[in-house]
């Protein structure tokens, strides 16, 4: 674990700087759902869960690299996973009717203003690949031919997340997402009067979303 005090090796590793490691066990900490004990502190928990992350590695490397079982390796984890999950509310913060105006979109004397004053944000997609059973695998594929997810987000102006929307396979189209996004429980909120930009795939039903194609 020493060598993550590195900042070239942590962020290799676990692709992120030593202080933000630190900082994100001490919010895990924070939770209750993570504490150290006899074998492994919450670092190493944290960051073999990373390590799985950013790197795709299977739990026999890490049980060659930490000297865990491969039982214990997969409880932290899941561990790891419910305790970042608990933390959904914390971070994913949509914005609220009424809310400023973002401070990006006044900086270089307010010349964005005219064209974004209404605007909270942006709405894009990725894919991310996924291991399906087979007989779910037609579904799941899309054009990058391999099994996917057609994961939503929404982020604001100074590059945070404030919806992720995953689950719906590689196949679906981007509108389906959007609109599954806008109608479901756990919805996509549009302040009063306000928009996010998104491109020409995710062509709205509604007039709360401005798009262009590029």
């Amino acid at each position: 674990m020493r060598k993550l005090r590195d900042v070239d090796v942590c962020r290799n590793v676990i692709r992120m700087g030593p202080q933000a490691f630190e900082r994100l066990c001490t919010i895990l900490r924070g939770t209750n759902r993570l504490r150290d004990n006899n074998y492994s502190c919450v670092e190493e928990q944290v960051a073999k869960f990373l390590h799985v992350l950013s790197q795709n590695t299977r739990n026999r490397l890490l049980k060659f690299y930490f000297g865990r079982s491969l039982g214990t390796i997969s409880s932290h984890f899941h561990r790891v996973l419910r305790a970042l999950l608990s933390l959904e509310d914390r971070f994913l913060l949509q914005p609220a009717d009424g809310c400023a105006i973002p401070n990006e979109i006044m900086l270089r004397g307010g010349k964005f203003y005219p064209y974004f004053e209404k605007c909270v944000g942006a709405i894009d997609g990725t894919h991310i690949r996924v291991k399906v059973p087979a007989k779910d695998a037609t579904r799941y594929r899309s054009r990058k031919q391999f099994p996917t997810q057609n994961i939503l987000v929404a982020c604001s102006f100074d590059f945070k997340f404030t919806y992720v929307l995953a689950g719906w396979e590689g196949s679906a189209h981007d509108s389906t997402v959007l609109q599954d996004a806008l109608t479901r429980e756990d919805k996509l909120k549009i302040p009063q009067g306000r928009y996010y930009l998104a491109d020409i795939a995710r062509a709205p039903s509604t007039k709360s979303y401005s798009w262009w194609s590029s």
